[in-house]
């Protein structure tokens, strides 16, 4: 199952269901009034429908089953979105994939002492093995900070370049969705709390975060500016996604920047859910993005965006999402 946030004629929100192949939206409304009966509470608001999830369910299905008979709906391309879920009750973010993190700081050290890049890449080609892995604690737990949930769009959203920022780059991740309370966590337990995933791009002022990660206690306002967390196209639930076969790309401007995979999540969905639950209750709503994937950045590949640039994100299963970077 797809669930999108649709903008309607009148500036509301609505929630809409995607069809298999992504390529339509029906709005939940429209297919109520096509079966007959009310549409219920959580029909415009994502987070009342997360909220009320295994209640809403069998509707849910039934909904599903008379868009697929129908052919109800509009094209999704022609289709205005906002996120999934417009205001996340909480956005975390975690550095799940080894080679990320051993790609930027190879950038970061190529820029301020080659010679140690140089080796680093060469050890690992030779051996696989890189002198700036992460530390064991990263092994043991997964790492993340918290983000600002006020500054989420969506699909066709515009992001405002940060004033303070000479170098805006983007980031390729998976964002996983709470759909049930809970805390303390097995991970076994954590599974069932996953309501689905999206795209998600955690846009990053670079220059700002080579100097305030100095100070030791995480990013702050290289990550915290208005429009710089874009969610989306829709949230599709768990049987919709294999993290084993998914394949990730990004374009800038239509030129394919990325090619990736999933396959290296060093820790699991349910792993990372059950750490974060612990002592702190997960509610409905709540956004875990799970890191950038391998070379799912432009610090990785020496490359940064510019003003007026389009962005597309995509990955198996989870579409295509779309921004534009402003021109000022």
């Amino acid at each position: 199952m797809k669930l999108a946030t649709v903008i309607n004629d009148n500036g509301a929100t609505e929630l809409g269901l995607v069809n298999s192949d992504a390529t339509r939206v029906a709005r939940v409304t429209m297919l109520c009034e096509d079966l007959g009966r009310p549409a219920p509470e959580w029909s415009h608001d994502m987070l009342t429908l997360l909220q009320n999830w295994e209640a809403a369910q069998p509707l849910l299905r039934q909904l599903v089953e008379r868009m697929s008979a129908t052919l109800a709906g509009e094209k999704l391309a022609q289709a205005r979105l906002a996120a999934p879920l417009p205001r996340p009750t909480s956005l975390r973010d975690c550095v799940s994939f080894e080679q990320h993190w051993i790609q930027t700081a190879r950038a970061v050290a190529a820029a301020k002492a080659p010679p140690v890049a140089w080796l680093d890449r060469a050890l690992q080609r030779a051996t696989g093995w890189s002198l700036l892995r992460p530390p064991a604690v990263w092994r043991k737990r997964p790492i993340y900070y918290k983000g600002n949930p006020a500054s989420v769009i969506g699909h066709g959203g515009t992001v405002r370049w940060p004033a303070y920022s000479k170098r805006l780059d983007f980031e390729l991740e998976i964002a996983v969705y709470i759909g049930r309370e809970g805390v303390d966590l097995t991970p076994a337990e954590a599974a069932s709390h996953v309501a689905g995933y999206s795209l998600f791009n955690d846009f990053s002022a670079r220059d700002v975060q080579f100097r305030e990660m100095r100070g030791r206690l995480g990013p702050g306002k290289s990550k915290d500016f208005d429009t710089g967390n874009s969610l989306g196209p829709f949230l599709a639930t768990p049987d919709e996604v294999d993290f084993g076969s998914m394949r990730l790309e990004a374009r800038v401007n239509d030129e394919l920047w990325v090619a990736s995979d999933a396959r290296t999540l060093y820790h699991s969905v349910a792993d990372t859910v059950a750490f974060i639950s612990q002592s702190e209750t997960l509610y409905p709503g709540d956004v875990i993005g799970l890191g950038t994937v391998p070379g799912g950045s432009g610090i990785e590949l020496g490359r940064w965006l510019q003003p007026g640039d389009r962005i597309e994100l995509s990955a198996t299963g989870l579409g295509v999402l779309a921004n534009r970077i402003s021109a000022t």
